[in-house]
């Protein structure tokens, strides 16, 4: 029987990468008739993360190419196919394929070190899987993959007809009037220090709006925005608020300097939301003309806000209609399907 197994990390705090990898996890099998498919969730030597595996991460993370390929005969030796969505586990010696949403541990400090060997691997792998245009582009150029596979994210059903926060919800979450949304992490690419600026300079002039700010708890953030005045740190927040609390907002903004896809600025468009978004990166590759594309700085950030928010052009309505349809393109069933065809030749 044809096997497949789809290695990921536990996590503990999920974000944008692990629902693709949640996404896709769960739509495999019924897409894969015939087949074993098997899902493995590594986790580091001491993490209570629940898991199926553990693994020593800290030194597969520096081993030399020739050990983690050890290492993952032994891990692999039973599936035809390994789909690995974190570049951290060892590869498979035959039908391996890997997942590489973005390159931004090569490219910035701050961000997690690269996986030492992983650039060799990704270019010995049978299939490398980018999530944009963008990110194959930076995978063919930075890591030297010759022909990766773009696979777009999708967006969850629930963002296309979410209900507005309720009132008692909104008091609790201190949004009782009127807000701009930022949701996301607070790393150099998330450029929060740009939106901070540009909030300072755009906030006078919009009487009673809020900025808010979702995402798991992170000094810059408070340290940037806490001060500031009308601005609410909500920290992370359930899944199953998050598509009420971008659709009850007056816009949402994506300011960073580099995104391998930008789901938020897919999620807002999903529920008729006006984005604003950097012009760099995957971010205009997702939004197209459905968005306000602009510069990632203070001062064009701060225009856009007023543009939304004090005086919308008269042709918003017709921006967010095409954002909605542009939005129902990207399925995570195109999603799974996509992965299944790639699934389906590494194994032929």
């Amino acid at each position: 029987m044809t096997r497949l197994v789809i290695a990921r990390s536990a996590a503990a705090h999920p974000m944008g990468a692990q629902r693709y990898e949640s996404e896709v996890e769960t739509r495999a099998a019924a897409l894969l008739p015939g087949w074993r498919v098997d899902v493995s969730v590594s986790r580091s030597l001491r993490s209570d993360l629940p898991g199926t595996r553990r693994l020593p991460f800290g030194w597969l993370s520096s081993a030399s190419v020739e050990e983690r390929r050890l290492v993952g005969r032994l891990l692999h030796s039973r599936q035809s196919v390994l789909h690995r969505m974190d570049l951290a586990i060892p590869p498979a010696p035959q039908g391996d394929v890997v997942t590489i949403h973005d390159t931004v541990a090569w490219r910035y400090p701050d961000e997690s070190a690269p996986v030492r060997a992983a650039a060799d691997e990704a270019r010995r792998a049978a299939a490398v899987v980018c999530v944009s245009e963008f990110s194959a582009d930076e995978v063919r150029s930075l890591l030297g993959v010759a022909e990766p596979r773009v696979v777009y994210n999708g967006v969850d059903d629930a963002y296309f007809d979410a209900p507005p926060l309720g009132t008692d919800v909104r008091r609790a979450l201190g949004l009782e009037g009127p807000y701009v949304l930022h949701a996301g992490g607070a790393s150099q690419r998330k450029n929060l220090g740009e939106l901070a600026a540009a909030w300072e300079l755009a906030s006078p002039s919009l009487s009673g709006i809020t900025l808010a700010l979702a995402g798991p708890e992170h000094p810059t953030r408070t340290r940037l925005f806490a001060p500031l005045q009308r601005t609410v740190l909500l920290g992370r927040q359930p899944d199953r608020l998050m598509p009420s609390i971008v659709a009850s907002a007056e816009a949402v903004v994506v300011p960073s300097t580099y995104e391998g896809f930008g789901l938020p600025a897919l999620e807002a468009m999903a529920a008729g939301t006006p984005v604003i978004v950097s012009n760099c990166s995957a971010l205009p590759e997702v939004v197209g003309d459905c968005g306000f594309v602009v510069e990632p700085r203070r001062e064009a950030l701060a225009s856009a806000l007023l543009a939304v928010t004090v005086d919308p052009d008269a042709g918003l309505a017709a921006r967010l209609d095409r954002a909605r349809a542009r939005a129902r393109r990207f399925t995570w069933e195109a999603t799974a399907r996509a992965h299944a065809d790639i699934w389906r030749e590494v194994a032929g």
